[in-house]
């Protein structure tokens, strides 16, 4: 949370891609913890994404900025930032609902109506 309202304090990020970010990212959290409580799985990687990955790629996209804050996509500059935001919302995106669906039909299965 502290890292992705840095971001958007800092101005390297937008404030409405944060908080996109930031829900998504707590929609996940969730998702993992009522998993682990329901049915006794907790997962802290996702698709073979954990904290240290996040970590290292957070690393590589502030070492591209001190190089360039900006980056050109579709013929428009948009914030470094903006673009990876963008780019990982949809990711963990994808991956709640992927999960999701998991983890209601794993409790399904665990409790199917006659």
């Amino acid at each position: 949370m502290f890292l992705i309202l840095g971001l958007a304090i800092s101005g390297y990020m937008s404030e409405r891609v944060a908080a996109v970010v930031l829900v998504i990212f707590l929609m996940l959290a969730i998702n993992s913890y009522l998993a682990a409580y329901a049915l006794g799985i907790f997962k802290i990687s996702q698709w073979k994404m954990g904290p240290t990955e996040i970590r290292l790629l957070l690393v590589v996209g502030n070492l591209y900025l001190i190089h360039n804050a900006h980056t050109n996509l579709f013929g428009r500059r948009f914030l470094l930032f903006d673009v990876a935001g963008v780019i990982s919302a949809a990711a963990m995106a994808a991956i709640l609902i992927v999960s999701s669906i998991k983890n209601t039909h794993a409790l399904y299965e665990l409790e199917r109506l006659p």
